[in-house]
């Protein structure tokens, strides 16, 4: 089979020697070229053709984000962002909005030690880049939404239903074009799985919230489900939904499992029943068709995103295959088709 080629860019040299290493150890795999800057990226990238590039943001001359916004116009090719500055939530909300398809953060620390103990995890992303339907990738246009409009829009609502969204490649840049738009006075809150490092979380969500029509927080154990919120959370713990001493709607966190989205459709059918909603998006796979069957057997709804709009398509196959989906809609339709059905939902129950 042909071998994936990937074009390392860097501004430091003993980082391209330790990428470039790491890669070239995966007989799949195989670095075709170097660039310290991203003006230096687009020529090769234009050169050599590459798969998949790894790519910093702190670089001079071209900076890794200046450089996203050229090659998604000039030259599309998957881009896995290998950054120490994911601590600023900026940046890593920024590159998931323009659309690079992972980012990583660099290991801290003693580097030429540590990022070796990320090996296997850089080789499965650049793996996993490639695959990926590149003409499906879009920059998300967003504006920081007033904290007083915020507020005044929050409409405090009685929790009533709960919005499940799950997604485990590619779906950062989906979540944040629904949360820019969907109504925050529907009377539900929001949970949202997807791929991204726990150390990166919390600045991620933080500016995320800027930019957002809803309260936008990071998933913590305990807490308490509020209408108008929308909690996120890493893959890589499992959620519960259960109901406390006071009879409230908490989170609960946990380990991994291996199927981290099938575990909180399930717990969450468990607990509301006809007012689930649960949504996929990109990824890879087919954890959350098991969660999908037990909401529709508790006659809450399913929502999958259209596949060929997919950045990863085969997570929304397997359950749209499997016909545990009562709706399948583009990714531009999901925020209205999202909030059509809650309320066409409410009506059928009233």
């Amino acid at each position: 089979m042909k071998k994936i080629k990937v074009l390392v860019v860097d501004d430091a040299n003993f980082m391209i020697k330790a990428v470039s290493e790491i890669l070239n150890s995966d007989d799949d795999i195989e670095v075709v070229g170097s660039a310290k800057n991203g003006l230096q990226a687009l020529e090769k990238i234009k050169e050599l053709a590459p798969d998949v590039i790894t790519l910093d943001v702190d670089m001079p001359i071209m900076d890794g984000l200046r450089a996203v916004r050229h090659i998604m116009l000039e030259c599309p090719v998957p881009i896995v962002m290998l950054s120490s500055l994911f601590s600023n939530g900026a940046i890593t909300f920024e590159a998931l909005r323009l659309g690079v398809v992972d980012f990583l953060p660099k290991p801290s620390g003693a580097i030429s030690q540590n990022i070796h103990t990320a090996k296997q995890q850089i080789i499965d992303r650049i793996k996993n880049a490639v695959s990926v339907n590149i003409h499906n990738i879009h920059r998300v246009r967003v504006n920081p939404i007033n904290e007083a409009n915020k507020l005044q829009n929050y409409g405090f609502q009685t929790l009533e239903y709960l919005l499940l969204i799950g997604t485990n490649l590619g779906g950062p840049n989906t979540n944040i074009r629904i949360f820019s738009t969907l109504s925050p006075k529907l009377a539900t809150a929001a949970i949202i799985i997807q791929e991204i490092s726990p150390k990166m979380l919390p600045a991620y969500v933080k500016e995320f919230d800027k930019y957002a029509r809803w309260t936008i927080c990071e998933a913590t154990d305990g807490a308490v489900l509020e209408a108008g919120v929308c909690y996120v959370a890493s893959n890589e713990y499992t959620l519960n939904i259960e109901i406390n001493r006071l009879d409230q709607a908490i989170i609960k966190i946990s380990e991994r499992v291996d199927k981290p989205l099938d575990k909180l459709f399930i717990s969450a059918a468990s607990v509301f029943g006809t007012h689930t909603i649960g949504v996929l998006l990109t990824g890879i796979g087919d954890d959350g068709s098991k969660g999908f069957r037990e909401i529709k057997a508790k006659a809450g709804v399913t929502i999958a995103q259209q596949s060929n709009t997919c950045v990863y398509p085969n997570l929304t196959e397997c359950a749209i295959e499997q016909g545990v989906v009562d709706k399948v809609l583009l990714d531009k339709n999901l925020p209205s088709g999202i909030e059509a059905l809650i309320k066409e939902h409410a009506a059928r129950l009233s």
